[in-house]
């Protein structure tokens, strides 16, 4: 399997703002999602925003709670063996941040292990991001995952930028706004000024 995937500091970071824009960048690339939670559909929204390939397969709870909690009202048990990837070069974003938990002995960080992937790190500019971002870093190095890079989202702070860089020893790779309104013109332009080479 190639591509990369896009985990998160925290819920609601701009994961899928970020996929919608990867695959702008890169229109051969087919966006999955495992595991969703909730009544939000993050696949719709990547269609949307791309108009690129978005494979809407796997675990859908309706709770917007962590993908465990989910799963346990819905009487259901979340087997990451059983989540079969599309082929090809994709863009997979994870629910949560690398160690929501996902059954009773798994977290997201499993799933990340088991696909094999590069991991892109999204994290805020804000107050906060430096702790979120060092412990997410921490806790793929302690997993031996590869870690491709951070994306920082929201208004630009060069003194956050730079302790990440420098205490986690990992590229900020761009800085995303946040866009008002979101739209797929405004994210695509932006799109167009990442490198060509951002992921492998």
């Amino acid at each position: 399997m190639r591509g990369v995937f896009v985990t998160g500091t925290d819920t609601g970071v701009g994961k899928t703002v970020l996929s919608a824009a990867l695959l702008l960048r890169y229109p051969d690339a087919i966006y999955w999602k495992p595991i969703q939670t909730g009544s939000d559909d993050d696949t719709a929204e990547v269609r949307r925003l791309s108009g690129g390939r978005a494979i809407d397969k796997g675990i859908r709870l309706p709770d917007p709670v962590s993908p465990h909690l989910a799963a346990q009202r819905a009487g259901v048990v979340i087997d990451l063996k059983e989540l079969i990837p599309p082929s090809g070069f994709c863009v997979v974003e994870g629910a949560g941040g690398v160690l929501v938990p996902v059954n009773e002995s798994q977290v997201m960080a499993d799933l990340t292990a088991m696909l094999g992937l590069p991991v892109l790190v999204a994290a805020r500019s804000t107050l906060g991001t430096i702790n979120h971002t060092l412990l997410t870093i921490e806790a793929l190095r302690a997993r031996s995952l590869t870690i491709a890079g951070v994306v920082m989202i929201g208004a630009r702070n060069l003194d956050n930028r730079s302790a990440i860089e420098h205490y986690g020893k990992v590229p900020v790779l761009a800085e995303m706004p946040r866009f008002d309104p979101l739209t797929s013109e405004c994210l695509r332009r932006w799109a167009e000024t990442l490198p060509r080479d951002l992921i492998a």
